[in-house]
């Protein structure tokens, strides 16, 4: 009898469980890593085959089109898990866990859209294996084990080749983060312009020059109205005391927040 099982978690981590033969056209979204248990997976891409086998694992670069043919092999199942990172995440691990100063400085992204890794890698047979008993028991693992798994997916790939760090993060041009985007999920960060300018792919000069594209202020004046924004708005919306309004949108100094929500909207903050 046909079996088809697909175990999504949060699209993250996604077991396929098939007992016929079956293709379908792909396009990744997301950069990938899928790993074979079972079975035979053909990847057709830019006119070129690689198959994966048993204990295969393969990373997928994102924003590729390709063909995947799954099949069976003998009475094995065509059996695979794939983990995927999310560009908010990959964003988050490279501001919170990379040291700049470690990227390797010949890492320069490749066209390549596909990476066979080496076999019999512990790291590998561990990352995915610990999961099988979450498909078994068809429970699905908490969004901090998720996260752990992804966070542990990126390493293996970082210690499979130093290109990966470019590919990745695209830290290197012409990928650049949006400069407004990040600035208002960050503005109540006490964050320096380098740091700003490195978060977001870009050379302290790049990131001035860029950001006087967008915005006649200096980026700190942005920061400022930025904060005094969305005090105004926690001021106006409801029962805030004034310290804490100031502190929540990252002013340092209650005299100096004050001051600037003063000479911005006529009067001082505790006036509504």
């Amino acid at each position: 009898m046909e079996r088809l099982e697909v175990f999504d978690c949060s699209n993250v981590l996604i077991a396929s469980y098939f007992t016929d033969d079956r293709g379908c056209a792909h396009e990744n979204r997301d950069h990938t890593l899928i790993y074979l248990r079972s079975g035979e997976l053909e990847i057709e891409e830019r006119g070129r085959r690689t198959v994966l086998r048993a204990g295969d694992c393969a990373f997928m670069r994102r924003d590729n089109r390709m063909w995947l043919q799954k099949r069976i092999v003998g009475d094995e199942p065509y059996h695979s898990i794939t983990l995927r990172f999310s560009k908010a995440f990959l964003r988050e691990f490279y501001q919170q866990r990379l040291d700049p100063k470690e990227i390797p400085a010949e890492s320069r992204q490749e066209k390549t859209s596909l990476w066979l890794l080496p076999r019999d890698r512990a790291d590998v047979r561990s990352l995915f294996e610990s999961v099988i008993p979450y498909f078994e028991a068809e429970e699905k693992p908490s969004e901090e084990i998720l996260k752990l798994k992804m966070i542990e997916g990126v390493y293996v790939l970082l210690h499979t080749d130093s290109s990966l760090y470019a590919t990745l993060f695209d830290f290197v041009e012409p990928w650049k983060i949006d400069i407004l985007d990040y600035l208002n999920e960050n503005y109540m960060f006490d964050l320096s312009l380098s740091e700003i300018a490195s978060y977001t792919g870009r050379s302290l000069a790049t990131f001035k020059r860029d950001f006087a594209k967008v915005s006649d202020l200096t980026p700190q004046k942005w920061i400022i109205r930025r904060r005094l924004a969305a005090a105004h708005d926690l001021i106006q919306g409801g029962n805030h005391r004034i310290t804490d309004v100031c502190y929540e949108v990252g002013f340092k100094n209650l005299a100096h927040f004050s001051r600037a929500y003063k000479e911005v909207y006529g009067v001082p903050p505790s006036a509504k």
